[in-house]
């Protein structure tokens, strides 16, 4: 199965990143001060140290810091388990909005990177386990110039063992703010129907994608869940018997 990773625009941004990392001394993504940086390594020594990991004590249904029980935010959705490494504070904006915003698709490697290191090993457990990337927004994606969570995938499916199966698109784009969460507050973002995603259909006669029975889905953040749920129910109507997300940073709210 194929995936389209970057679009020309970031090829170029890619190349000019190179570039740029030759001919102008490396600072870090997230602090900006140059000096204490191993070779191609975007975070200095402070930043890296500062990362606001979660460590193992987290609600496994969620992922927010210590079990949640009965008042679990996740208790209806329709993923079985949510995992990140880090919290989205300290240097972690920087490097989520570094790869989102700005494209700097080595941000990708270091973001995959933590994720392998650090997660539970039977999170990627099951028979035909495969990677899905939340579905972008196509002109945002064309904007900026990447689609950061296919990316992730890209970066996190060698690390992990595991294939990537972009089965879900986007649906309602035309709409204006159609399944946009940046800027929405919470019950915005949780309003039923504002993010529209399903199976990516067949194309010139063809079937649609296969849907992996453990479907693991990849993202930059996890805040409310919504856009994570609204995959995952997409998945498992399609005929997903488990569905998980993994994402970089999680919100503590």
């Amino acid at each position: 199965m194929r995936i389209r990773h970057t679009s020309g625009a970031s090829i170029a941004r890619v190349l000019l990143d190179s570039l740029l990392d030759l001919l102008v001394p490396a600072s870090c993504v997230a602090c900006r001060r140059g000096g204490d940086l191993a070779r191609g390594d975007p975070l200095c020594r402070d930043c890296r140290i500062a990362l606001p990991w979660l460590g193992p004590d987290v609600c496994e249904r969620c992922g927010l810091p210590a079990p949640c029980g009965a008042r679990c935010p996740a208790r209806a959705m329709a993923f079985e388990r949510a995992w990140s490494p880090v919290a989205y504070g300290g240097p972690v904006p920087a490097v989520v909005l570094g790869l989102k915003e700005r494209g700097a698709v080595r941000l990708a490697g270091l973001m995959a990177a933590q994720i392998a290191a650090t997660a539970p090993p039977r999170l990627w457990a099951g028979d035909g386990a495969a990677l899905v990337p939340v579905p972008a927004d196509r002109r945002r994606a064309r904007r900026r110039g990447i689609d950061h969570a296919a990316r992730l995938a890209a970066e996190l499916a060698p690390r992990c063992g595991l294939p990537v199966a972009p089965v879900l698109v986007r649906r309602g784009e035309g709409r204006r703010g159609a399944g946009r969460q940046a800027g929405a507050g919470r019950a915005e973002r949780l309003a039923e129907g504002r993010i529209d995603v399903a199976v990516r259909p067949g194309r010139d006669g063809r079937p649609r994608p296969a849907i992996p029975p453990v479907a693991i889905l990849v993202d930059d953040v996890h805040t409310t869940g919504a856009t994570l749920d609204a995959c995952a129910l997409a998945l498992r109507e399609a005929g997903a018997d488990a569905v998980r997300a993994v994402t970089y940073a999680r919100t503590r709210r």
